[in-house]
């Protein structure tokens, strides 16, 4: 009996437990708590903080309970995460919830996206400089375009073993969009720029929003093949949306399907991040270069807008604060662009206007993420 009770107790998590997994204990409490108490990003936070709870209760090897050990259950969930399975679903009720029309009325402002971009470029190079692989390097970043299934579906094809990295950091900067962006925002901006009242948008018709992802789709994925299950789930998302003959679909899409998808995406990515293969410097590195690379797409996208200005007439001017809303953390890239410009002028609603280069960001880091995919496999 004796003997049984040692064996028990030395099996127990807590006989267990080392320094690294208390941390990542303390990581997943840290993002559950942000989540219910700041708000931010609750629907993913709360599964990742929570799966990271579960990644870092250690149990015996002979035991097959993690995401790395064949057989258990959350092996099979986390296939979903590893083979590419979960992002084009998830793009899916996000094309059914996005509404292109902004973009549309005002086709200008998709420079705005692409100029967000940039910072993918500039991280990537910066990685190969500090000694990663060109797959890793470019797994990497597309952190900068803050679109953690873009991200996550990136680093299943490159680099795998970065995936939990990647995939934390990702989220956990599109979490923290309301605290990273407003400084460099008002960096870059003056008070006149900020105060920019730009037209209304033009009405879009009905057959521009069923044309748009149809075309859209064509043109993106004979650009970029490697886009096409990204893309192709996005747009055929926006078309059961716009063509008001598939709402049960596109409810099922915006609604039931991401919401299981997203639970299940969060919770195996944060039980993927157990110590002992998390807490690296490599893990370090990834987290310093995505938020060096969340700052450069925030600021080229500010930066591009004072440029496009300089060729505007004064009554079709940008105001600078949407090109921050460039990156694809919708929508709160946005409603960031609209909370510092009514810090300037409370009357000045810019919502609107900068959701067109917040949903165009989210196609044109997957559009990078299919050529990136390609360049870096051929």
């Amino acid at each position: 009996m004796i003997e049984m009770l040692f064996k028990f107790l030395n099996s127990t998590g807590i006989a267990q437990m080392t320094w690294g997994n208390l941390v990542m204990i303390l990581i997943g409490l840290f993002f559950v708590a942000i989540a219910i108490i700041k708000d931010y990003e609750p629907l993913l936070l709360v599964p990742i903080g929570f799966g990271i709870l579960i990644g870092n209760i250690p149990y015996i090897p002979s035991m097959n309970l993690g995401v790395y050990d064949k057989g258990s259950v959350f092996y099979y969930i986390y296939f979903g995460v590893t083979q590419g399975i979960f992002p084009p679903l998830i793009f899916l009720g996000i094309g059914a919830m996005t509404d292109f029309a902004t973009m549309l009325s005002n086709p200008k402002l998709i420079l705005l996206g692409a100029a967000a971009q940039f910072g993918i470029f500039i991280t990537l190079l910066s990685a190969l400089y500090l000694g990663f692989t060109p797959q890793e390097a470019a797994a990497i970043g597309i952190i900068g375009g803050a679109d953690g299934p873009t991200a996550i579906f990136l680093s299943s094809k490159l680099a795998p073993h970065l995936i939990g990295a990647i995939a934390i950091a990702a989220y956990s900067y599109m979490a923290l969009v309301p605290v990273i962006q407003p400084p460099i925002m008002r960096l870059l901006t003056t008070k006149k720029e900020r105060l920019i009242r730009m037209k209304p948008p033009r009405h879009v018709s009905q057959r521009e929003r069923i044309l748009f992802p149809i075309v859209a789709f064509l043109i993106c994925c004979l650009i970029a093949p490697g886009a096409l299950s990204l893309i192709g789930m996005l747009c055929l998302g926006n078309l059961l949306k716009e063509s008001t003959v598939t709402e049960r679909l596109a409810n099922t899409s915006r609604h039931s399907l991401i919401d299981i998808v997203t639970v299940l995406l969060g919770i195996t990515v944060g039980a993927s991040t157990q110590a002992q293969t998390f807490l690296t410097p490599q893990s370090v590195l990834v987290f310093g270069l995505g938020a060096f690379s969340f700052a450069i797409a925030t600021a080229t996208g500010i930066l591009c807008a004072k440029l496009m200005n300089l060729f505007l007439s004064e009554e079709n001017k940008i105001n600078p604060l949407i090109g921050s809303a460039g990156v694809s953390a919708v929508p709160d890239s946005a409603r960031v662009s609209q909370m510092i410009g009514q810090q300037a002028d409370p009357d000045n609603h810019l919502l609107m206007h900068a959701m067109a280069p917040n949903v165009a960001g989210v196609i044109g880091s997957a559009v990078v993420a299919g050529v990136l995919w390609t360049v870096m496999t051929s």
